[in-house]
């Protein structure tokens, strides 16, 4: 995966009332100071490409961005952002048309959908929302297609919300944006839970019914539901970071780079403003507890879908700590059971039975306690290849 560069940290130009970042931004852990020599060096040494991020890296100035994206072009022939749409201009679409530059997009839906994403006055977050919609279709229009991040929460899933949600999405499905990643809010303080976390029953509901809207759709794909749809058949290679089962202290499906060239870990780990330094080796503890700790206890003993979902992302934990499975379990619980009975019932893609889940989790556990982590798709092969007949 490529490595996720923040010149300026966690400083974005908008407040959103609910992002994972403010506990950083709350501690004085942000930074405004970058060297482009030091980053590059780090980036080179990850040997990969890079997705610019923040906060919001549109603040950079756009000479260095064009410096970073023409020499991010010319050694891996590939460039990433990820954005809230608010800053881009002209020069930046010229940009991402000439360093080839993949777009992520942060916009929880139109108008008042959008109000938790503050900007600091009600005038001031309706009209950079307006900014952000006028990018979209300006982006389409020059057939760079951005992939959408929208979180779900009270203010565009609530009551009385769901259809004009439904309703945006569809147009963003007839101007060609073909990815659309629904999250779960991540609650890192109460107030945020209190006013705007859905209920398990509220996000259960949401994305069961999104599933139906995808049926209908024309070319966007929510990627959630195809990770389930791939983990339940053993493909957990074609899977997002969420399920990859990482090491808070290492998060080897997310790597970040800071201004001043330091190996980072996922912001969605960095609790309470505590930025770690990133271990130099990681460390499978998590897994192993999970597995081996009874669901009452915060554990996930006995989960039929335990190898798909490894207690799913360590930044969404029960009470924030690391140690318990994801606060959601119920919702992702739910949703593999649907997908599950609707990829029997369609017949097309088999989920994987039984008998090779329990030898995958056997697997998985061995090569966890050897300190090490393997993927359901390289051990299956093996495990489906036909016993070899005895030679007489």
């Amino acid at each position: 995966m490529p490595v996720e560069l923040r010149p300026l940290g966690v400083v974005c130009n908008i407040g959103c009332h609910y992002c994972y970042q403010n506990p950083q931004r709350e501690a004085g852990n942000h930074t405004q100071k970058y060297q482009l020599p030091a980053m590059k060096a780090t980036i080179e040494a990850e040997r990969t490409s890079f997705t610019l991020f923040g906060g919001e890296a549109l603040m950079v100035p756009e000479a260095d961005l064009e410096e970073l994206w023409a020499w991010g072009w010319e050694k891996y022939k590939k460039n990433g952002l990820q954005t809230n749409g608010v800053l881009i201009n002209e020069n930046h679409i010229r940009m991402f048309k000439q360093y080839h530059v993949s777009i992520g997009m942060s916009i929880d839906g139109p108008g008042e959908l959008n109000d938790v994403r503050w900007a600091g006055t009600l005038e001031k977050t309706r009209e950079a929302t307006q900014k952000t919609e006028a990018a979209i279709r300006r982006l389409c229009r020059e057939k760079i297609y951005p992939s959408l991040i929208v979180t779900l929460h009270r203010g565009n899933a609530g009551a009385g919300k769901i259809d004009r949600l439904t309703a945006w999405l569809e147009e963003m499905d007839a101007l060609g944006i073909r990815t659309v990643r629904l999250h779960i809010l991540e609650v890192d303080h109460p107030v945020v839970r209190e006013l705007y976390s859905l209920t398990i029953e509220e996000n259960i509901a949401v994305f069961l019914h999104f599933a139906k809207v995808q049926k209908r759709l024309r070319s966007i794909k929510f990627d959630v539901f195809q990770d389930i749809r791939n983990l339940l058949a053993g493909r957990d290679d074609k899977a997002t970071c969420i399920w990859t089962g990482c090491d808070p202290y290492t998060t080897s499906a997310v790597r970040g780079v800071e201004g001043n060239g330091q190996r980072s870990n996922c912001g969605r780990t960095n609790k309470e403003g505590v930025d770690f330094v990133k271990a130099d080796s990681p460390g499978f503890e998590r897994y192993l507890a999970l597995y081996h700790t009874p669901q009452e206890s915060g554990g996930c003993q006995g989960c039929r879908y335990f190898l798909m979902c490894k207690g799913q992302c360590p930044g969404t934990a029960i009470d924030a700590d690391w140690r318990n499975r994801s606060e959601h379990c119920l919702v992702w619980k739910a949703l593999f059971e649907h997908f599950e009975k609707e990829m029997r019932e369609e017949g097309k893609d088999e989920p994987l039975p039984d008998d090779l889940r329990g030898e995958l989790e056997a697997l998985f556990i061995k090569t966890w306690l050897e300190g090490r982590t393997t993927k359901m798709a390289a051990l299956l092969p093996a495990l489906r290849k036909p016993a070899t007949a005895a030679v007489n």
